[in-house]
């Protein structure tokens, strides 16, 4: 499928292994040029833009904190200097750590809500000058169903994409008159290379009644839908939440 996005450039954040790794992918293979971001996933980034540079495509590989505001701001300045412009942000870095509420502390929350929600304001904040400039921009940022019905064990996870639902509601309308439609992708549960499999495997046929597809998601479940929220052919979808979930959302 061509979906238009050759000449465009995207920047994806945590886009070196599993669900970022095969957005990064997907949208290479539509034609556009592809900023990964990584904090400690170096080699596995450059792997990456091997891979893509090889196959004919172009990637670059961007080392930074999206934690850290001046970090970001100055990865964002480098791509569109390096790359010529930028035309789609996909907020994909998170870190989740499943606990007890009760049995969390400051520190845990901090890391949650610095990773998952001031992450993306961050880059949404950076990145939204040079997406005016494209005329055509596009903001997609990841969350988990969690933030949209709720999870045990999950609770700042939770409140951190709650935030980013709220917030991609609010630029939707503010960003709009420039040009960028700012969408989020609530995901299920996704196997990756950070997943637990032993208590997965010990708990599969509990976890997946939950799931009316009768299974959780892969990486490559994803990224379809963010190719296509990234294309033309989504200019007249905004502030929308579009689940990815195999039918979570609809169940508890």
């Amino acid at each position: 499928m061509d979906l238009g996005l050759s000449g465009k450039v995207a920047l994806v954040t945590g886009g070196a292994r599993d669900v970022g790794r095969e957005i990064v992918l997907a949208l290479a293979n539509e034609g556009a040029a592809v900023a990964i971001n990584y904090r400690g996933s170096e080699d596995a980034a450059n792997t990456l833009v091997a891979e893509i540079n090889v196959a004919g495509g172009t990637a670059r590989a961007y080392g930074a904190d999206v934690t850290d505001y001046h970090a970001t701001k100055a990865m964002v300045g480098q791509v569109v200097a390096d790359l010529g412009r930028l035309d789609v942000l996909v907020n994909n870095a998170g870190y989740v750590t499943p606990q007890k509420f009760i049995e969390t502390t400051p520190a845990d929350w901090h890391i949650q809500i610095d990773v998952g929600l001031y992450g993306v304001i961050h880059c949404c904040h950076a990145a939204a000058p040079h997406l005016a400039a494209s005329g055509d921009g596009r903001i997609i940022s990841l969350a988990g169903d969690s933030a949209r019905v709720g999870e045990k064990n999950l609770a700042i996870t939770a409140a951190s994409r709650g935030g980013v639902l709220s917030l991609t509601k609010s630029l939707a309308k503010e960003l709009g008159r420039d040009g960028i439609t700012v969408n989020a992708v609530a995901l299920g549960l996704v196997e990756t290379s950070h997943s637990n499999k032993e208590w997965l495997d010990a708990n599969m046929s509990k976890i997946v009644r939950n799931y009316p597809t009768g299974r959780i998601g892969q990486a490559g479940d994803v990224a379809p839908t963010i190719a296509f929220l990234a294309s033309g052919g989504a200019s007249w979808i905004t502030g929308q939440i579009v689940s990815v979930s195999g039918g979570y959302s609809t169940v508890g």
